[in-house]
């Protein structure tokens, strides 16, 4: 027990903890051995000698007249024994060897003092790291723990797990690379300290490094969306006028922006001007496709409608989505994008609506509740119309329309037809009727005298009596003769 201070000491240095802290676990874990071994219900007090550089254990007594727990107390007579200035009240130590706490105790000891030594240095890690995360840092690769590696950070390690790893690297023990501090956990049971290659924080430190606009605050970083491995948007704007932003982060022949692409394993970094303007910096955050106009649909819910050219539509949205999915992360925006033949088909489709029938709206005048028709109009019905073609087994297919439902549709519509019928009577009895005018009396002969105008009187200046005979045989000759032109001539020659 003599060399335990040196012990603690260089415990202490390589733990990077106060020493204090070392030897208060030790003397906890003293205290744990000796209840255990001496299996007593005595106070113990372990005291460090600064003589000899060791700890020594005591029992802790009080002095009292009239002794109720042997452990705890003793007679004022026992007391002088140990200490001849004992007094009733005081407090007595009686040394207790340290010898006798025996192997199984020493182990108790030792699990206890890591236990504590632990504790101390997740809090001094904590302390020391907490403040620093997005802080880039220099790391060297120690060891592989399945898909996660293990980095030493100098005065700890950390953890570099596989999420926050980039799909376009690989790392040996041995490797130096560099991260940003992602999470400093306190309660974690591994490293506390989580770093990250993937996080967008590691692209805007690695531009504050390159680029000293961005590091004496002259052009200021936006905003940066990122997907590790595939692509990168960061958003720049410069404080000053005569300083452009972007070409900045470019640099000479490009060479600030090809050295973190190159510390990033070739990922694409696409560098964007900043602009307060929602409409100009969805415009520039899709490049490189060309933007033929943008309009805000709902300025409060951040949505906004992008139209490109036919032969852009592919280049805005990027490859399974990464462009315009990154443009909306970048712009905190939720962005809809088509092409102008798209646009062109919606407006056409809305004006068929239109032109068709009355929207289902004027339903609501009816009765019909907003919901309902919000319901219709997501389900692709948008003329009234429509609505009344549908049976209820369509109606209740519909997302958000139940058996109530379609009984309220059923009498918005027949309060509108009734509504239109009263307001157009004529109208529809002529539609009912196909044509006419349903109060005219001498409805059903007219046509019959109309057709009798249009045929020809055979009677018509005819004088001869006789003629109607000649008519009957002609008209009978007709019948009978055969269908030759020269049957047809002898016929109209009977005729004559």
């Amino acid at each position: 027990m003599d060399s335990i201070f040196q012990s603690i000491e260089i415990l202490s240095k390589e733990k990077g903890i106060d020493a204090q802290i070392v030897l208060d676990a030790v003397k906890d874990a003293m205290l744990i051995a000796a209840r255990k071994h001496f299996r007593t219900t005595e106070n113990y007090d372990a005291v460090f000698d600064e003589k000899s550089g060791g700890l020594k254990l005591f029992a802790v007594k009080t002095v009292t007249e009239v002794v109720s727990d042997p452990a705890l107390e003793m007679t004022l007579a026992e007391a002088r024994r140990v200490d001849p200035g004992a007094e009733v009240g005081s407090v007595v130590r009686i040394p207790k060897p340290t010898d006798a706490l025996g192997r199984i105790s020493a182990q108790t000891a030792k699990q206890v003092i890591f236990q504590k030594v632990r504790e101390a240095e997740r809090d001094t890690i904590y302390r020391e790291y907490s403040d620093r995360v997005g802080e880039l840092v220099n790391t060297t690769i120690k060891r592989v723990e399945g898909l996660d590696l293990v980095v030493d950070l100098g005065k700890t390690e950390a953890r570099l797990p596989k999420r926050e790893q980039s799909r376009l690297e690989s790392y040996s023990v041995g490797d130096r690379v560099r991260c940003v501090i992602r999470i400093v956990d306190k309660s974690s049971k591994g490293p506390g300290v989580v770093v990250s290659r993937a996080d967008s924080e590691l692209v805007k430190r690695l531009f504050e490094q390159e680029v000293p606009e961005i590091y004496d605050g002259t052009v200021l970083i936006k905003g940066c969306a990122r997907e590790a491995g595939e692509r990168t948007k960061i958003a720049v704007f410069s404080r000053d006028r005569d300083v452009d932003s972007v070409g900045a982060c470019v640099g000479m022949k490009g060479m600030r922006v090809q050295s973190i692409i190159r510390e990033l394993r070739g990922e694409k970094i696409d560098i964007i001007e900043f602009s307060d303007d929602p409409v100009q910096f969805a415009t520039h955050a899709l490049s490189p496709a060309k933007i033929s106009r943008v309009t805000v649909l709902d300025p409060l819910e951040h949505h906004m409608e992008v139209i490109v050219d036919d032969s852009q539509l592919s280049l805005a949205i990027g490859k399974k989505g990464q462009n315009v999915r990154l443009a909306a992360k970048l712009l905190g925006w939720k962005i809809d994008i088509k092409s102008e033949e798209e646009k062109r088909q919606e407006v056409q489709n809305a004006i068929n609506q239109l032109s068709t029938g009355a929207p289902v709206s004027a339903l609501i005048e009816y009765g019909l509740a907003e919901a309902t028709v919000d319901a219709l109009v997501k389900g692709d019905i948008g003329t009234v119309e429509r609505l009344g073609g549908m049976t209820p087994e369509q109606l209740e297919s519909i997302p958000g329309i139940d058996d109530e439902a379609v009984g309220r549709i059923q009498q918005a519509i027949n309060g509108y037809y009734g509504q239109e019928y009263t307001d157009n009577p004529g109208e529809f009895a002529e539609e009912s009727r196909g044509g006419g005018d349903a109060n005219s009396s001498g409805g059903a002969a007219e046509p019959a005298a109309e057709a009798a105008a249009g045929t020809p009187d055979l009677n018509e200046n005819v004088e001869d009596p006789g003629s109607d005979t000649m008519l009957e045989s002609a008209e009978v000759g007709a019948e009978s003769a055969p269908v030759t032109e020269t049957g047809i001539d002898s016929v109209k020659e009977s005729a004559r």
